[in-house]
């Protein structure tokens, strides 16, 4: 069965697309377009260069999300370091191992840009602060005077995880501007509707959305400005989870259990990233004993005139 995909952003909780990912291939399901934000453009960035769940299992079972943490100069400084880090680069830390780490990834599969890659086989949302606008690349990258084909994956990876303060945002430059760019998740985290088309689609759009059926998370202890910026984060990052999603979007949805981890728990241990496997694993499981492509178009894609009465 051919398919679109789009998965949510999520943080460290990414893994839990790997266990959905494994059954539904399974079950023969093949990715046609891919699409993410934040952490899930991760996953979709190597899925779309060739990667399978299972050649991404252990990369993300090895995976010390810490790594990603990283602070120089200043930054590095007790205390003060992360508050200099968050007054003057508008982040405490630096987002360049994400891209590093995307990037070595791709190479290994012949991937750099956009352009190695089939037209439309990727898009990757992130948020441009300066303007207030979604930022979908390559599409959109235009506006922006860039040359979408020789775009590295990698950097809009990077734009698309920089969750705000937590991580220094991206900037892209025009003459007399400079943009801002962020964690796609602040203007969409969910956009299943990406490869919409009108009419009657040729294969389906599952949509991966991450989701706390617990209700409820670790308490937050608030010691200063740094935990404060935290914590306000993970609050607003993981309020997606408690989004409505309307009944068309749904049924072609995976919904997730994230078992209250929060999207910024970077310390993750590996008991803790294998529950994250097996619960999209079950998640899958539930959604392919009642999901059915033809009843989806049936219900919700029937553009037939209607016989009036």
């Amino acid at each position: 069965m051919k398919a679109d995909a789009v998965f949510e952003g999520g943080g460290v909780k990414g893994i839990a697309f790997l266990g959905a990912l494994q059954v539904m291939e399974e079950h023969g399901y093949t990715w046609e377009k891919l699409a993410g934000t934040s952490a899930g453009s991760i996953v979709a960035a190597l899925l779309s260069a060739g990667y399978t769940s299972q050649e991404l299992k252990p990369i993300y079972e090895e995976l010390d999300y810490l790594y990603f943490l990283q602070r120089s100069g200043m930054g590095r400084l007790p205390v003060v370091g992360p508050i200099y880090e968050l007054v003057v680069r508008e982040g405490v830390y630096r987002a360049d191992r994400i891209e590093l780490f995307v990037e070595d990834l791709l190479r290994r599969k012949g991937i750099r840009t956009f352009g190695d890659l089939p037209i439309g086989k990727l898009r990757i949302v992130a948020s441009d602060i300066s303007v207030g606008k979604m930022l979908v690349m390559p599409d959109d990258l235009v506006r922006y005077d860039l040359d979408p084909e020789d775009f590295p994956i990698a950097r809009a990876v990077r734009m698309s995880s920089s969750i705000p303060f937590f991580f220094q945002p991206a900037l892209l430059k025009k003459p007399g501007q400079t943009h801002y760019i962020v964690d796609g998740a602040l203007l969409s985290n969910y956009p299943v509707w990406l490869f919409d088309v009108d009419g009657t689609p040729r294969w389906p759009t599952i949509g991966f959305r991450l989701q706390d059926d617990q209700g409820k998370r670790n308490e937050d202890r608030i010691k200063g400005l740094f935990s404060f910026a935290s914590s306000l984060l993970s609050t607003m990052l993981d309020a997606h989870d408690r989004l409505h999603v309307e009944k068309a979007k749904a049924v072609r949805t995976i919904f997730i259990n994230t078992l209250g981890v929060r999207t910024t728990q970077f310390q993750l241990p590996p008991e803790m990233k294998q529950q994250l496997f097996s619960s999209g694993e079950s998640a899958a499981r539930v959604f392919l004993e009642h999901w059915d492509f033809d009843d989806y178009v049936k219900v919700f894609r029937n553009t037939s005139p209607k016989i009036p009465v």
